[in-house]
């Protein structure tokens, strides 16, 4: 039987991430292509969810969120994004099911068919399906390795197409950018001339390196009235599995992103909602542990791909870096991650699957550090052993 499918699936493929993810239980490896952490959530975190499925917290809750949670998100988003702005957790805080269905929401309620939106690439590949869903079409500005800087002849020409709005991700996946406030500013002075939007995906926002500073851009002036902040508990608490996300924007933003928000999911967990009040309770010392936690794990794999001689495009901020590939003797990304997986029991992600043109990304690889050290050393002795062979 030959079907008639919806044209706006046509333009996306299957998530790569997770078909690797797939793959990669189809040869027992290890799975570095997913970005789910190997670390344990926070013990109290757990003990909270726990008594909240066996107190009988099993329902919907609110719409956007409990209540307690709002007002959690609203005080830690003052302490560490909004430079003691306090979002009303009234009016202008949602919780979501996970940050990516905060940036679909986000997306469907601010962008009409046909409007340009701004992506950095290389991009995080859920933001294009996004795009698709909504009818948008995409305006893209090369980040230039080995430092990721800003194309900004690319940037000011795709600004001059007066864009409905810009996906900013920082600290950025796969690459590992931290927006520096310099790089900040100019981005929002060009939102503020051309009358731009920014959806701000910031879930990696405790994970820095190098002594740098993450910057929200809702805390730029002019900015907090333009900007949908999107964040979440999976990363920072190592709770992917749990789907709780937010979305902090002014009520003028808010009141269309709840609208989508509630039709396509009608609320996140409950129980992990309420596991997640006691998460946003963590003091500051937990997000320094994290954070020196992933800096040694990079700091590791760095020293052990020197050693390969494997050149790495340095991330200063989230969990993966980008490998390149150009003299281990494959034709590009997808036949060295099919190999790696079938020789070695290492699942990475091919690097063309974050640039709208596959050519600009086929000599990289993408993986993903925030494992065991115990998962690390394997690591190590797997790529040995594929190099030898």
């Amino acid at each position: 039987m030959e079907y008639s499918v919806a044209k706006r699936t046509e333009s996306f493929q299957e998530s790569v991430i997770r078909k690797m993810t797939r793959v990669c239980q189809q040869y027992g490896g290890i799975n570095l292509a997913q970005g789910f952490p190997e670390k344990s959530a926070p013990e109290e975190v757990i003990q909270a969810a726990l008594q909240a499925i066996q107190g009988g917290n099993n329902q919907y809750s609110i719409t956007w969120g409990l209540p307690a949670l709002r007002e959690a998100v609203s005080q830690k988003v003052s302490r560490f994004n909004l430079n003691g702005r306090r979002p009303d957790p009234e009016k202008e805080v949602t919780i979501t099911c996970g940050s990516s269905e905060a940036i679909v929401a986000s997306l469907l309620a601010l962008v009409n068919p046909g409007e340009q939106v701004i992506i950095f690439e290389p991009y995080y590949e859920n933001y294009l399906p996004g795009l698709a869903l909504c009818g948008a079409a995409p305006l893209f500005v090369p980040l230039r390795g080995p430092e990721w800087a800003i194309d900004m002849k690319a940037l000011n020409k795709a600004f001059s197409r007066n864009p409905k709005a810009l996906i900013l991700n920082t600290p950025a996946n796969p690459s590992g950018k931290v927006f520096l406030r310099e790089e900040l500013e100019i981005i929002a002075r060009l939102c503020l001339k051309h009358g731009t939007y920014v959806i701000t995906d910031e879930i990696y926002e405790h994970i820095i390196y190098d002594g740098l500073k993450h910057v929200s851009i809702a805390s730029l002036p002019g900015m907090w009235e333009r900007t949908a902040t999107i964040n979440g508990c999976s990363k920072t608490y190592s709770v992917t599995g749990w789907r709780v996300g937010y979305v902090i924007a002014p009520y003028g933003l808010m009141s269309a992103i709840r609208k989508v928000h509630d039709y396509m999911v009608v609320a996140a967990p409950t129980p992990f909602q309420i596991a997640a009040i006691t998460a946003m309770a963590l003091p500051d010392s937990y997000y320094w542990d994290m954070g020196e936690h992933y800096r040694e794990q990079r700091d590791f794999l760095l020293q052990i791909f020197q050693e390969l001689s494997m050149p790495v495009l340095r991330p200063s901020g989230a969990y993966y870096m980008m490998i390149r590939i150009d003299g281990l003797g494959y034709d590009n990304d997808e036949a060295l991650a099919m190999a790696l997986v079938e020789k070695a029991g290492l699942a990475v992600v091919p690097g063309s699957s974050f640039y709208h043109r596959p050519e600009d990304g086929r000599d990289k690889v993408r993986i993903c550090f925030a494992k065991s050290w115990e998962t690390l050393h394997q690591v190590k002795e797997r790529m040995e052993k594929f190099l030898r062979s």
